[in-house]
């Protein structure tokens, strides 16, 4: 105990407080901003139990610093490089994930007319939106299992390549026959880009969040994966229980009913309000001239 009140009367007696500046409260609030979303991202992957395992470590370490353990030290000291590059390599399929998802993070899509690239429609017709409800519905009844996956921005090439190419419009009566039991479509999932099914029988990468119940299969883990790699956005429908599932940016939301589905098609819809419509129609009529 007299160590430890010593070490706090030598080391605090004189501690200095400088006074902080509008550059280091912005510097403090950009290292904050980074460890939170840091600490998020290790809260859903096996880098959570990692990192309580490397403070309690530190904690000892303060410990024997206190106490002045010079033996203890001398490992800490040694072991700490050969300590950092283990954990790169035992975290490497997690960190790869966490610099695709910056790598793809748009930071100027405020400040950019993006619309402009879409048409009248957004990303897929309302049509689009009513056929893909009404397989979904149809075949929550009848406990077919489906996996479609509807594309935004990033490309799914990859994903498609793993299927067979489809190449054929939306509509419930192709998504209920091709995941209809027995079938050779029905195995895997449905990439659906713009108004078009382009591949079926697709493989999707299977999430590792430990959040996830245990309860779900791999359907669903499946969904989850492709939200978590993309900004796709996938809906799930159970062959146990015939529930609807929709996974989006990683995250899952269960038991959706017809009015949930359109509703969460629209978010990625991304149509263009009136005034954003004007102005798409003056730039074709404009460069039609």
């Amino acid at each position: 105990m007299e160590q430890i009140l010593s070490f706090l009367e030598n080391n605090l007696t004189n501690l200095y407080i400088p006074r902080p500046g509008i550059v280091d409260i912005l510097e403090i609030a950009i290292i904050a901003f980074i460890i939170y979303h840091i600490l998020v991202w290790m809260r859903t992957t096996r880098a959570w139990f990692l990192m309580k395992g490397i403070v309690s470590i530190m904690v000892m370490f303060v410990i024997a610093v206190i106490l002045e353990m010079n033996t203890i030290i001398w490992i800490a000291q040694n072991v700490v490089y050969i300590g950092v590059i283990a954990v790169i390599v035992i975290l490497q399929p997690e960190l790869r994930k966490a610099l695709e998802t910056l790598g793809k993070k748009n930071f100027f899509s405020a400040f950019l007319p993006m619309e402009f690239n879409r048409g009248e429609e957004g990303n897929f017709s309302d049509h689009t939106v009513k056929e893909i409800t009404k397989a979904c519905v149809e075949m929550g009844k009848v406990k077919t299992g489906a996996l479609i996956v509807i594309a935004q921005n990033d490309l799914l090439t990859e994903y498609e390549n793993t299927g067979i190419e489809v190449d054929g419009v939306v509509s419930s009566q192709l998504l209920i026959n091709i995941f209809e039991h027995n079938t050779p479509l029905h195995d895997g999932a449905v990439i659906v880009r713009g108004n078009r099914i382009s591949s079926a029988t697709c493989y999707l990468p299977l999430s590792d969040n430990m959040q996830l119940s245990k309860a779900l299969g791999t359907r669903h883990r499946a969904g989850v994966g492709i939200s978590e790699a993309t900004d796709a956005m996938t809906l799930i429908v159970s062959e146990e229980t015939g529930k609807i599932s929709v996974a989006y940016k990683g995250e899952l939301t269960r038991n959706l009913k017809a009015e949930d589905i359109e509703k969460q098609l629209e978010k990625i819809q991304n149509k263009p309000t009136e005034e954003k419509k004007r102005r798409i129609l003056n730039i074709n009529r404009s460069r039609s001239k």
